[in-house]
């Protein structure tokens, strides 16, 4: 992703309202935003959050060049003195998000944004395309890795991505959901993330015979050997040549590949087969427009896969191919007291909680799992107190009684006026922060149909305020 070309990656909208606050003199007031999502994709538990490293990367080098300058000129609608100020367009406001990895749910804000108003409303398009996508991606990954049981998962969706920054990014969040590697090569030089792959069919198709190919492949990746083996036929042609070369050539790594057919039986039968030519460390990869459901369905079916490599139905989370995250206005400084805001709407769901805000998660102190999230006011402290109540996000009248927790603050400062005091994490540890943090999820949250509903409550000041505005909201309509 070029960092250096992004200052118009915005919708112009954005531009229009700065131009706007810039002549009505209101850029440099302090206002807070808040970024959220309303539903987990697929009817999940949770979503995954990722792409804070490149919201860091966006912010780190926000300017607009000459060029920007010259075609908001030939545009029109925006004063000289506006675009003067985008000339010194410096990124200052303060930053807090939930790092990368970790399981988040609706409502909560992930990231809040606060400082000089033009600032932060501008951000706002880049910061729901750079989390929204790499969100999604992770958090079906997610999905999938969980789906397959243990077995590895290779992204191999580089073809069917929605371009370029579709397939690096989104195989770097398949990566952080629990993928092994990915068919990306330029993942492994840019982000570290394994570049892994077998062969295509027309290797196979190129050399006089299925034999010939099988044996020049092993002959140059004796390391590393996995066989194509459906380009004819698997069990009358593909598997016996396979078979025929392991056994002549004797590669220290060796695999099948089958990318058509029934994989429960075909992986069945070579399952049997290799294990009567001696051949139990040959390892069974299939692939094949393939999601959780079916990696599911095929292992419930006692299908003999060591793992499984995923395109296009994972890097387009072709089942539900939008995250709808939102970036909201919570607050805003006037004459230095801060006035919260918050959007009303005939739709429930749409409501907005006000005012600055922190994010606390709650754990059990015996066994570590997560029993509830808890947004309050930043003037707040974080939620204690044996016997402390929250109430389910969907029904207000369903309680829940909290005993012997400890809360922990789920987010980091990213940025401080605009410099960056958080050391970004490499991908490994991200990719570690992710397994460790949905291992202290409730069983029940990681179903795939009706998981069970997560609490994230208000704290009675921020429900409070909220009730508030609502009524003050009325009596103005």
């Amino acid at each position: 992703m070029d960092h250096k070309k992004l200052a118009l990656i915005t919708d112009f909208y954005e531009l229009s309202m700065a131009n706007g606050y810039f002549e009505a003199g209101l850029q440099e007031n302090t206002a807070y935003f808040d970024l959220f999502f309303r539903r987990v994709p697929d009817r999940g538990g949770f979503a995954i959050m990722a792409g804070v490293e490149q919201v860091v990367r966006y912010l780190e080098d926000l300017h607009f060049d000459e060029g920007d300058i010259a075609f908001l000129q030939r545009k029109g609608g925006f004063s000289e003195e506006f675009l003067e100020y985008l000339v010194n367009f410096k990124f200052t406001c303060d930053l807090w998000a939930v790092p990368e990895g970790v399981p988040i749910f609706p409502g909560e804000p992930v990231i809040t944004v606060r400082g000089p108003l033009l600032q932060a409303q501008f951000i706002e398009t880049m910061l729901l395309l750079l989390i929204n996508h790499q969100t999604l991606i992770a958090t079906k990954a997610n999905r999938i890795v969980r789906a397959a049981a243990g077995r590895p998962v290779m992204e191999f969706g580089t073809r069917r991505a929605h371009g370029t920054a579709a397939a690096t990014l989104g195989a770097r969040a398949a990566y952080i959901g629990g993928c092994v590697g990915t068919a990306c090569a330029a993942c492994e030089k840019d982000y570290g993330i394994p570049a892994l792959g077998t062969m295509a069919h027309s290797w196979v198709q190129v050399f006089p015979s299925e034999y010939d190919a099988f044996r020049k492949y092993a002959e140059l990746y004796p390391d590393n050997c996995t066989l194509l083996i459906d380009t004819y036929n698997v069990l009358r042609s593909g598997l016996p040549n396979a078979i025929r070369v392991f056994k002549e050539l004797k590669p220290q790594k060796m695999g099948v590949r089958i990318d058509s057919g029934d994989i429960t039986y075909l992986t069945k039968m070579c399952r049997q087969i290799l294990d009567q030519n001696d051949l139990a460390d040959c390892k069974i990869v299939v692939s094949n427009s393939l999601d959780e459901w079916l990696i599911r369905d095929i292992i419930l079916q006692g299908a003999a896969v060591d793992s499984f490599g995923v395109g296009e139905r994972l890097i387009t989370s072709r089942s539900e191919p939008v995250f709808g995250g939102v970036y909201k206005m919570a607050a805003i400084e006037i004459d230095g007291k801060l006035i919260p805001k918050m959007k009303i709407s005939e739709n429930v769901e749409k409501i907005t909680n006000p005012g600055h805000k922190n994010l606390y998660r709650l754990f059990d102190k015996d066994t570590g799992r997560v029993m509830a999230d808890v947004v309050t006011l930043e003037s707040e402290g974080p939620p204690e107190g044996d016997g402390f109540v929250i109430f389910d996000p969907s029904f207000t009248w369903k309680r829940k009684t909290l005993h012997n927790f400890r809360a922990v603050a789920l987010r980091e400062q990213i940025f401080d006026k605009g410099e960056l005091v958080y050391r970004l994490p490499d991908i490994d540890t991200i990719r570690r922060t992710c397994v460790e943090q949905v291992g202290t999820l409730w069983e029940e949250l990681l179903r795939f149909e009706n998981p069970q509903s997560y609490y994230v409550d208000l704290s009675d000041e921020l429900w409070g305020l909220r009730t508030r505005l609502i009524e003050e909201y009325q009596n103005i309509v």
